[in-house]
């Protein structure tokens, strides 16, 4: 069972581990993926509006036999989605859709809508402007914790600066291949806890040689290896899979440690 955790700015305990649903398909798929999840002890199941994938997730979460209280939901506002009444609707719709009525962690999905160029300054203000009305669900205690997903550190300067509460989470890619370091400092630096998207890199870990050899001298998976690295930097990774094994083999990287030249032969 998973035991490890990380504290939030506001004292909430986030898993150290948590399960993606990025790609499950809304219905019996994603439903079953959540189920074997939580069997296997994940605590905290990462979802979006824009997966499409959050009333399966719900229905999932409700048929555990956990009480909610132990189960973290995330999800996220949608990167098209900006403005305060934008966002307070969107918000109802993912409560309907998740048959709850709270989430544990509402993330900004994008500073920019998807597939915009530049760096996306001039959709602040209606960043801003959504970033309010979580602050009042927050308030109002319809979130536990609210924070962003993939902003960097321009993004992040021109949110504090209007802020009230401070992002308490940003969530970005970080694999072996890809560390944004700029951006991992910046969070550290502020006290905002990483969350790992794409961890294992869409599956490029489970074809680089030197991953594999690691992973066999440890007797154990590449993704309890790579999951492992990501743990004990800090990050906290959210793997996703439809396998049932390796559901539970994802979760199994607290037993054992990676000692500094084998993190840095990792990445």
């Amino acid at each position: 069972m998973q035991e490890r955790k990380q504290k939030l700015q506001n004292g909430l305990l986030l898993p150290a581990i948590g399960f993606g649903t990025w790609l499950l398909s809304e219905g019996e798929e994603v439903r079953k993926a959540v189920i074997e999840a939580i069997d296997a002890g994940y605590r905290l199941i990462d979802t979006a509006a824009q997966y499409g994938n959050e009333k399966g997730i719900g229905k999932a979460v409700g048929e555990s036999g956990l009480d909610r209280k132990d189960v973290l939901i995330t999800t996220k506002l949608a990167a098209e989605t900006k403005g305060y009444e934008e966002t307070l609707r969107a918000f109802e719709a993912s409560l309907k859709r998740l048959d709850t009525n709270y989430v544990d962690l509402y993330l900004i999905h994008s500073p920019v809508p998807w597939g915009a160029r530049g760096d996306g300054m001039e959709y602040m203000e209606a960043n801003i402007a959504s970033w309010r009305a979580m602050e009042d669900l927050y308030r109002e205690r319809r979130i536990r914790a609210i924070g962003v997903s993939n902003f960097e550190p321009v993004h992040l300067d021109a949110l504090l600066a209007e802020a009230d509460i401070a992002p308490m989470v940003n969530q970005i890619e970080i694999n072996p291949f890809h560390e944004p370091k700029e951006t991992i400092a910046y969070c550290q630096a502020k006290d905002i806890v990483i969350q790992a998207y794409s961890p294992l890199a869409q599956g490029r870990v489970f074809s680089a040689r030197h991953l594999e050899e690691l992973a066999t001298e440890k007797g154990r998976t590449i993704a309890q290896v790579v999951l492992r690295w990501h743990y004990q930097k800090g990050f906290l990774p959210v793997p996703k899979s439809k396998n049932a094994e390796r559901i539970k083999e994802n979760i199994g990287i607290f037993d054992f440690e990676l000692d500094a030249k084998e993190m840095k032969r990792i990445g």
